[in-house]
């Protein structure tokens, strides 16, 4: 006699989830088993992992936690799960996204398909020009701090499958290896660095936020990309009382506003001549700031407008000095190109949406170490950094194509001393 399974999960289901995870890539969890260690015996780990999803007798690992460091200082920690928990909450995550995607809110692009951080920059800068406060808000802790009873509450607004709701509650309470070899329990929280993390918390903020903001302020427009949230308001007085209104909206739903880093920003530009202490926000790797730009009309003035942050700059460089070009005398110059195209191109293809000037300085430290690796390379350019640059400068205007960056330095006959 078969024995029937009380939850039905087509086997289907985990392999499209095993493929998902195997192009995410990733670290190993706690087990210490890789991706590839993992498919050494794919169907038994696989089917193992059906059937104990199946049978309810699936119990999640501890999750390895991980401190990274943050570009403004301190760390952030993430959780790295097993790849055998990555693949089942793979498997929750593609039964939950169908049935709550459609109806987040048009202005939450964090983690959504067809959504990207560009397009939250983008609407966020065409309403800069049209309201003059922004209220840059920071959550302090949000991955840490989202209220389990809270978040389980929201989903079983979304579905009541008794497998998703376990294996999701499993999930929240699943310990934390620490790096030190500790095991602590987790009351609160889904960590930065799970598969299901991201959905689970663009539901939570659904209701804690989105929801909130069209019930009691239809009127002020917001981008909301994960927790990284920017609402835009008519006034100073607007700002401050949504301010208020939010640090008491988050209180009720156990988080807490940051009280340093969220900050009312005026969006100065040559038409508002008020004078306020913060004229700048950071969103997604870009600051907001006064820059000066060139007008349809013909004529320039100062637009409030959206360039590469220095954060991101200084992390780019720090990239680039990674690299050690200039130790890499054993390779020619389309092999680097090769080997660091994919960087070049990212960092183009991610920052040169807006005011891509601000971009090209940074960009051309590449192009520095690029003569300097010259300089080792080619013994005639040993002792003549002047000849290093020009001999680099005609490469880069007969073949524009080799590197990803040059197109964009030399297009206008740019030579790499110009600034």
């Amino acid at each position: 006699m078969i024995k029937v399974k009380p939850f039905d999960i087509p086997k289907r289901e985990i392999w499209e989830a095993f493929k998902k995870v195997r192009a995410n890539q990733g670290a190993a969890g706690v087990d210490g088993q890789s991706i590839t260690a993992f498919e050494v015996r794919l169907g038994d780990n696989l089917y193992k992992l059906w059937n104990r999803l199946s049978s309810g007798s699936y119990l999640p690992s501890p999750v390895r936690r991980v401190n990274i460091p943050k570009a403004s200082g301190g760390t952030r920690p993430l959780g790295i799960p097993t790849v055998a928990d990555r693949v089942a909450q793979e498997v929750v995550r593609r039964h939950l996204e169908p049935r709550v995607e459609p109806l987040f809110h048009v202005d939450s692009y964090g983690y959504r398909p067809g959504r990207s951080a560009i397009d939250a920059v983008r609407t966020a800068r065409r309403r800069c020009w049209r309201a003059d406060f922004v209220l840059d808000v920071d959550i302090k802790g949000f991955f840490d701090s989202i209220d389990h009873d809270l978040l389980l509450k929201a989903l079983r607004r979304h579905t009541d499958c008794a497998w998703v709701l376990l294996y999701v509650e499993r999930w929240l309470k699943a310990p934390v290896l620490r790096e030190d070899g500790g095991v602590e329990p987790r009351h609160a929280g889904t960590p930065q660095g799970g598969v299901i993390s991201p959905l689970l918390a663009n539901i939570f903020l659904h209701y804690g936020f989105d929801m909130w903001m069209m019930r009691l302020h239809p009127t002020v427009p917001f981008e909301r990309y994960a927790d990284d949230i920017i609402c835009h308001c008519r006034s100073r007085a607007d700002a401050d009382a949504l301010k208020a209104a939010l640090e008491e909206r988050f209180l009720a739903c156990g988080l807490t506003v940051h009280p340093q880093k969220t900050k009312i920003v005026y969006c100065k530009d040559t038409n508002r001549k008020e004078e306020h202490q913060e004229i700048a926000f950071d969103f997604l790797g870009y600051t907001f700031r006064p820059r000066l730009a060139a007008w349809p009309n013909g004529k320039f003035g100062v637009s409030f407008l959206p360039g590469a942050s220095e954060r991101a700059l200084r992390d780019i460089r720090h990239d680039v000095r990674q690299w050690g070009l200039q130790r890499r005398s054993d390779k020619a110059l389309d092999d680097l190109a090769r080997m660091f195209n994919a960087h070049i191109r990212g960092w183009i293809n991610y920052f040169g949406h807006f005011y891509r000037s601000a971009l090209v300085p940074t960009l051309r430290r590449i192009d520095l170490h690029l003569v300097k690796w010259a300089q080792r390379k080619l013994k005639r350019f040993r002792q003549r950094p002047r000849d290093a640059r020009a001999w680099l400068s005609r490469a880069a205007r007969t073949t524009p194509e080799l590197f990803a960056h040059w197109r964009l330095l030399h297009g206008n006959s740019r030579t790499l001393g110009a600034v």
